[in-house]
Parts: structure tokens; C-alpha cells; sequence
């Protein structure tokens, strides 16, 4: 066993998130592009005594936001690696770079960090295979967290095919005030098709074509979220944000997965600069970072032996 591991996990951007009708058991069939982009959050997992539990501490922005008991998906993460070994005698030290409740992944970023992190501490030798089962019993996102990249995601999310993508996209990441709950947005979402056919969800063509040729500027012409009609209807001010981005010569822009953060693609990281620069003037939004992707998954960057 080691004395401490760090792992590094990213927030994810919906390319295109495709959203069919509403089943039996309250779940969506999904069609989706997710793409990791470089806003992290970093999981410090240290063991404690026998009979400690789990111990969970957030830093960073938000962090008063982010519940510390059994709730947080990181420390259910650490029960569901019981039947695999380790212990849940552990510490959790999470230094957010995630937008809480933002569309991001920032929760289901946690969960893979602590997967891997208890994996790497008890050194249970667990397969990828075996990571992403794990993953997938906790959450629609959780998985691609672990997986990381461009994938095309099916299912409700956790049926993974790595996408082929050329080069590096650059993006302006606009945060909202407050956050936005998925399942209010999905409820949203039933309420506005509400008697219409909903097809079965399928990603476009011309995305997956954009990111095989490397093609930003036709990217941004493909970019699709259907729930971001429902997340308006939530937050209006969405909307302005949306055209405020087209009004400054974004490639295109979309509000990520649920919302309420709003993803801009940028020519390249000069163009990213200029976006971000005028964004922050405009008061339209609480703050604004810039990212690339698409980075690695959930990844030990440290880890400590026993003195």
C-alpha cells in the first residue's frame, strides 16, 4: 500500500449530444461526442486508521457547493472498489478546476479520480475492462472521465468507441452564475417535446467528418446539443451568452451537456485569447477560461511509498 496518490481527471464538452425519448425506466437513449478538455480536477487519496471511514475535502472554487458526505459521487466511487479490495478508511483531497454543476463532468471527474486512485493505493492491479464496469454502475459520465480523449458515447452514455480525431481544438469556456441540475434540464427537456416523435439519436455525419480531417471551422458549424433548448428555457441569459459568442467570431459555440457553461470553439489559441478577452469585458458571464483538447482521462500524476 502507498502513502498518498494523486490523480488528475478532466471536464468533458458534449460535442454533440443527441437525446432520444424518454424510457420505461426514466433514463434517455444517448448519442454523444464527449471531448476532454485541459480544466482539471486533482484527487489526493491518502489511507487512515481503521474505523476513519471516508473523509472527503474540497478546495478551490465552489468548493462550499460540493457535498463531503456519502452523497459525493467520489465517495461512493471508493464504496463501490470494496469488492474489489482496498479499504474506505481513506482521505479525499479534491482542488476543483471543474465548473460545479456546470455541464462539465466536474462530479463524474471526481468519481473516475477516486477509482483510480484506490486502485493505485491498494495496488489492485484492476484491468481498464474492469475500471470502466466500476465507472459505469456510478454514472452516465463517469466512464469517459476514465477514458478521456474524443469518444462517441451510446447508450446512456457509457457505451464508449474511441473517436479518430486529428489535432488540437481551443476552446473559451464561459462560466454562469449558479449551476443547473441534469435532471431538472432532462425533465425540461420532456416538457418541451411533450407529443412530438422524438427520433432515435444519432450524431452528425459532418462532425465525425470535421474531426477526422482536423476541420475546427466545420466543427463549429456541427456542433449540436439538443437539451440546450431545455437549459434556455431555465435560464434565458443563456441565449444572449450563445449569440454574444457568434456576435465576437467564435467558430461556434454551445452550451455543454446540461448546462449552464457554454463551450466556444476558437480558430487556435491566439483566436481563444482574443474570445476570452472580450468575453471577460462584456459582463455577460461570471468568468472565462480558456482549454484544449483533447487530453488524457483520469491519470496518476503522484504518488508517495510508505516511509
Amino acid at each position: 500500500m502507498l502513502a498518498s496518490v494523486t490523480v488528475r481527471a478532466p471536464a468533458k464538452v458534449n460535442l454533440a449530444l443527441a437525446v432520444g425519448p424518454r424510457r420505461d425506466d426514466g433514463f434517455h437513449d444517448l448519442a454523444t461526442v464527449f471531448h476532454a478538455v485541459s480544466l482539471y480536477d486533482d484527487l489526493v487519496a491518502t489511507p487512515l486508521a481503521p474505523g476513519s471511514g471516508t473523509q472527503i475535502v474540497v478546495e478551490g472554487e465552489q468548493s462550499d457547493e460540493v457535498p463531503v458526505d456519502g452523497s459525493n459521487l467520489a465517495a461512493r466511487a471508493v464504496q463501490a472498489m470494496l469488492e474489489h479490495g482496498g479499504s474506505d478508511d481513506v482521505s479525499l483531497t479534491i482542488s476543483k478546476g471543474i465548473p460545479v454543476a456546470g455541464g462539465m463532468a466536474g462530479g463524474s471527474a471526481d468519481a473516475a479520480a477516486a477509482i483510480v486512485a484506490i486502485d493505485a493505493l491498494y495496488e489492485l492491479g484492476l484491468s481498464r475492462e474492469e475500471l470502466h464496469e466500476i465507472a459505469a454502475g456510478l454514472g452516465s459520465d463517469v466512464p469517459f472521465s476514465l477514458h478521456g480523449g474524443t469518444a462517441l458515447g451510446t447508450g446512456t452514455g457509457t457505451e464508449l468507441t474511441t473517436a479518430m480525431v486529428r489535432g488540437t481544438y481551443h476552446w473559451v469556456i464561459v462560466l454562469a452564475e449558479g449551476g443547473l441540475s441534469t435532471p431538472d434540464v432532462y425533465r425540461e427537456y420532456d416538457r418541451l417535446r411533450l407529443g412530438a416523435t422524438v427520433p432515435d439519436p444519432e450524431v452528425p455525419d459532418d462532425l465525425m467528418a470535421a474531426l477526422r480531417r482536423g476541420d475546427a471551422q466545420a466543427l463549429g458549424k456541427a456542433l449540436h446539443n439538443d437539451l440546450q433548448p431545455a437549459a434556455m428555457s431555465l435560464r434565458p441569459h443563456l441565449a444572449h451568452v450563445i449569440s454574444v459568442g457568434h456576435e465576437y467570431g467564435a467558430l461556434g459555440g454551445l452550451i455543454s451537456g446540461s448546462g449552464p457553461t457554454c463551450a466556444f470553439l476558437a480558430r487556435d489559441d491566439e483566436h481563444a485569447l482574443d474570445l476570452a478577452v472580450a468575453f471577460t469585458a462584456s459582463g455577460v458571464c461570471r468568468t472565462v477560461r480558456r482549454a484544449h483538447g483533447p487530453v488524457q482521462g483520469a491519470r496518476v500524476v503522484d504518488q508517495r511509498d510508505v516511509a
